[in-house]
């Protein structure tokens, strides 16, 4: 951990902890974290982008050895968790429970391994829902501006009503597009923060009935009277998932290194 990640954790609340689940399986996309962007692993550079949101300590909970090992190379810190647990959430707490037992994080982000591009505010933003009163957990949303997204059901919407502080409260997250009527609708970004008691909570509940219709996690969390807070963000980052988005990610990253 550099110093000045040392700096940020001690001055707040919570002592975060960033953990980024990972894990080779990838039907569209084989070997997908150590796909090479820029000349690092894409898990790498994901590290990278956690580091420099300056939020906390950051530790990839990878599935494999050979993920693993490409972060520690880098400098990074990772655990090994078991290839066969269900979900990157199940991965967060197992990497959790290795690293601190003792509970010294009360805190956790937890960044998906396949957002190389990730703009570090948006890590930071996810932080500060979190810590607003009575929050279980945080995520991030963005407006939908293109008007085919609207109507995709592989476009998560959450359902709430942001107000001036551009921080509101998830009444409901879905594939189809709601709520009715005329105004906005939101595209939802796939990055949680936990309270780590609210973490140990979920991992421990069933997949709920509305969670397995719409193929939604966080409906489990919505359904067990769990809150979820969601910050407002301006952009959708890329998550790579097949070839086309991983030229994108290093078209990117190419242009910053310029």
């Amino acid at each position: 951990m550099t110093g000045q990640t040392r700096g940020a954790e001690s001055d707040m609340a919570g002592h975060p902890l960033v953990v980024i689940p990972a894990r080779m399986a990838s039907t569209r996309l084989p070997d997908k974290p150590l796909a090479d962007i820029c000349g690092a692993p894409m898990i790498v550079q994901v590290w990278r982008r956690a580091v420099e949101a300056g939020v906390g300590r950051v530790v990839v909970a990878a599935a494999e050895a050979e993920i693993a090992d490409a972060v520690q190379a880098a400098g990074g810190e990772a655990v090994l968790t078991d290839p066969d647990l269900p979900s990157g959430s199940d991965r967060v707490w197992a990497a959790v429970c290795e690293i601190d037992p003792e509970g010294r994080h009360t805190i956790i982000i937890n960044v998906q391994g396949d957002l190389p591009t990730l703009d570090p505010a948006l890590i930071r933003r996810a932080y500060e829902a979190l810590v607003r009163p009575g929050a279980d957990i945080s995520t991030l949303a963005a407006e939908i501006s293109d008007e085919e997204e609207r109507t995709n059901e592989n476009v998560v919407k959450v359902v709430t009503s942001f107000g001036e502080s551009r921080i509101a409260r998830a009444l409901y997250f879905t594939r189809a597009t709601a709520p009715w009527g005329a105004g906005p609708l939101y595209h939802h970004i796939g990055l949680y923060g936990y309270r780590r008691e609210a973490l140990a909570r979920f991992v421990s509940l069933p997949p709920s009935p509305l969670e397995s219709r719409e193929k939604l996690e966080q409906l489990r969390a919505l359904e067990a009277g769990m809150t979820i807070e969601v910050a407002l963000v301006d952009t959708v980052p890329l998550g790579v998932d097949t070839p086309a988005d991983l030229e994108k990610a290093r078209a990117a990253l190419s242009r910053r290194s310029v």
